[in-house]
């Protein structure tokens, strides 16, 4: 369910979107955990590589044994 939230972004491009992690900080409890991100996306579909800096938060939470994402956050500006 998660990845088919992707489908439009990714499809909107023939060549791939690269994703770089430029800084991450994990904040982790037995339960839950918590990752404040800055990430660089580069759509290099056109002439000219376009490139976005932005912030990144993600929620986590464990449900029967397994991590799973429960919240997700993407912002501008990055910093």
């Amino acid at each position: 369910a998660y990845k088919a939230t992707w489908q439009l972004f990714f499809s909107a491009s023939a060549d791939p979107v690269v994703f770089d992690i430029i800084e991450m900080n994990v904040t982790a409890g037995s339960d839950v955990a918590f990752a404040a991100s800055i990430m660089r996306c580069i759509d290099k579909s056109g002439g000219k590589p376009e490139e976005l800096t932005f912030r990144l938060t993600t929620g986590l939470r464990k449900i029967s044994g397994q991590s799973a994402i429960t919240h997700e956050h993407h912002s501008l500006p990055a910093t």
